[in-house]
């Protein structure tokens, strides 16, 4: 693979105390690379450095000649008084551009809802981002590096921005840099991993520490166990119970069939790795003591229709939800997807009591205590004085989770807050650090009923798992609104989906069900006349049913989808076992040469060192070639 872009002992100082050092990174073509670590530990410095928008202050950036490399930032910065189209294709004819497909499958993807003439100061901001991510897409570039690309975009925005990132760069086709938080979509799309470990201010006097970067070939889960076995080697027994990345990583394993499609030697070291954990939670007893809490009754709609006046001065209405009903059962975990302007915030502010549906009734049950986590967290303003520990204190200061007691400053520091970070003033502290601390101030207030809107804004990829351990163990009913895939499928049991037809349907085949019932037409945009019940297309209508909640219905109509017949799939299955015993050897090839490339090292061998690396470098594109042939044949076996 043509080598692009690389690092070469590339440093970076601010004053006095070094941010990065010792980067040595290299991008190829075909490279799909997600970027990771903690916010404020250098994710944007390197992708400066990447860009070329800052020079090193230690060694050197390389790149090939005639690399293009194109950002797009997380400031959404677009000029006032240009149109959508002039943003896009600044001074290109649309016949050229709309002669060539890829350029026509971004804006079918990302701009169906914008039109090319509109001003881009009149647009809404989640319309801003997807401008300025169409910018970025539609350019000629070899590297392509995406800062927070998913923010703004709805679950099946993501699952179209991964389908079109991985056929954009494949093999020979330039190379992908993206941070993003969205763990599903790390996952979906990336060949390799980079963490940015986050290095430290020297306390008690000593030398600052800077931030490094450690690579790791594969996706997030692949992350997820690399560095969950990193972390066994250095902790005792007791330690690696607790272990978020083992806890991560045993969900990982015992989720969705989709993400088990890995080589089997990879299954068989994660099996090894989890084979004490206990399962995130325990729903049967999480249950008890909710309905211990909650009684029997905690929320139900019952026939809600909700409207709104339209705004076009024309008069008339507007129908949101339409004959929803809907019980919440006590310890009920429920994800909660749909298309934008589909009611997803409509609902939660009727669970909530904040808006009274226009017709049908809202009942609560006597000992229900709602909180919300808002996508604002404007209400720290109120606490700016304090520091991080006093706001949760000023709450409660203990608080009971896993059946442990845990006191305000042990609570912070669960989740991620460092001792120096928990005494600063909440006026100080980063957008990420206050999306933490408005969700402790919640939890500690010891609701029953918890409504998360939007709860990943800001939040690194450690910070989630954290919060999402916390949740583990929490009893209440959860309600996630969310386009985190990941979080949707970590956090809660079932989801459902408003479609954009006014209907609450569930989802028993999850987020995957309701991405392929999108594709396939499944409800639209504003309120859909007729009788309650789910509409598919095609007219097929199921009632709700006699619980309340609503069903989907037996068929749904679409153009049937050519199948691999069972002989090619029976021989896809033999190369795959073939393949797995082939990748067994060459693993142990590969850790064969690193010792003895190690042992040569340590002997000062120069010559041996040469040779060894030259053969490591063989033995690890034999391993990743064999790897290759692994996922064509899973994806025929399928």
């Amino acid at each position: 693979m043509a080598h692009l872009l690389g690092l070469e002992s590339v440093g970076v100082v601010r004053g006095a105390r070094p941010i990065l050092a010792d980067l040595t990174l290299g991008l190829e073509d075909g490279t799909r690379v997600g970027v990771l670590g903690r916010n404020g530990a250098g994710k944007s410095t390197l992708l400066a450095l990447l860009a070329g928008t800052l020079p090193p202050d230690q060694g050197r950036v390389t790149r090939a000649g005639g690399t293009r490399v194109v950002v797009l930032d997380q400031s959404d910065e677009l000029p006032v008084g240009t149109t959508v189209r002039e943003v896009i294709h600044p001074g290109v004819e649309d016949h050229v551009w709309a002669s060539q497909p890829e350029v026509r499958e971004v804006h079918g993807g990302l701009l169906a809802d914008v039109a090319l003439g509109s001003d881009v100061g009149a647009l809404s901001g989640g319309q801003r981002r997807r401008v300025a991510l169409a910018r970025a897409l539609t350019q000629d570039t070899e590297v392509l590096v995406l800062d927070e690309p998913t923010n703004h975009l709805d679950v099946e925005g993501v699952d179209w921005l991964a389908r079109y990132v991985q056929g954009r760069f494949g093999r020979g086709k330039g190379a992908l840099v993206v941070v993003t938080h969205d763990r599903w979509f790390l996952d979906a799309i990336c060949n390799h991993v980079w963490e940015v470990v986050p290095g430290h201010d020297g306390p008690g006097g000593r030398a600052p520490v800077a931030s490094h970067v450690e690579a790791y070939d594969g996706g997030y889960a692949a992350y997820v166990l690399a560095r969950a076995e990193r972390e066994r080697t250095a902790a005792v027994a007791a330690e690696k119970r607790s272990n978020l990345m083992r806890k991560e990583l045993a969900w990982l394993q015992r989720g969705a069939p989709a993400r088990t499609t890995k080589p089997k030697f990879r299954l068989d070291a994660a099996a090894e790795l989890i084979a004490d954990e206990p399962p995130p939670r325990d729903p049967l007893e999480l249950t008890r003591l909710a309905t211990t809490r909650l009684g029997k009754d905690v929320v139900d709609l019952e026939d809600v229709t909700v409207t709104y006046p339209m705004t076009d001065g024309q008069g008339g209405a507007s129908t949101v939800l339409e004959d929803v009903t809907w019980r919440l059962a006590p310890g009920e975990r429920v994800g909660l997807v749909g298309v934008n302007g589909a009611g997803k915030s409509t609902l939660l502010r009727l669970i909530a009591g904040a808006q009274d549906p226009t017709s049908g009734r809202v009942r609560r049950g006597k000992t229900v205590r709602v909180r919300t986590l808002s996508q604002e967290t404007r209400e720290l303003d109120e606490v700016a004085h304090l520091r991080v520990v006093e706001a949760v204190e000023q709450v409660r200061g203990r608080v009971e989770a896993a059946g442990k007691e845990l006191t305000a400053s042990q609570l912070v520091e669960r989740l991620g807050f460092t001792r120096e970070r928990a005494w600063t003033p909440v006026r100080d502290v980063s957008g990420g650090e206050r999306r933490r601390l408005q969700l402790l101030r919640l939890l500690v207030d010891e609701p029953n009923v918890l409504l998360l809107d939007e709860p990943t804004n800001d939040l690194d990829t450690d910070t989630l798992a954290a919060v999402e351990d916390l949740l583990d163990s929490w009893p209440g009913t959860l309600v996630v609104v969310s386009h985190d895939r990941y979080l949707l499928e970590r956090v809660t049991d079932h989801q459902m989906a408003l479609m954009g037809d006014g209907r609450l349907r569930d989802l028993p085949g999850g987020v995957e069900q309701y991405l392929r019932l999108r594709r396939e037409g499944v409800g639209g945009l504003g309120g859909g006349s007729g009788a309650p019940g789910v509409r598919v297309s095609g007219g097929a209508t199921k009632p709700a049913a006699g619980n309340g909640r609503a069903e989907p219905a037996d068929a749904v109509t679409g153009s049937a989808k050519a199948t691999t017949s069972s002989s090619d799939q029976r021989a896809a299955k033999k190369q795959m076992a073939r393949v797995e015993r082939q990748l067994r050897t060459a693993a142990t090839r590969v850790e064969e040469v690193h010792q003895r490339l190690a042992e040569a090292s340590e002997a000062g061998d120069v010559d041996a060192m040469t040779r060894l690396s030259r053969e490591s470098r063989e033995a690890e594109d034999a391993h990743a070639a064999l790897e290759e042939q692994w996922l064509v044949a899973a994806e025929e076996a399928d």
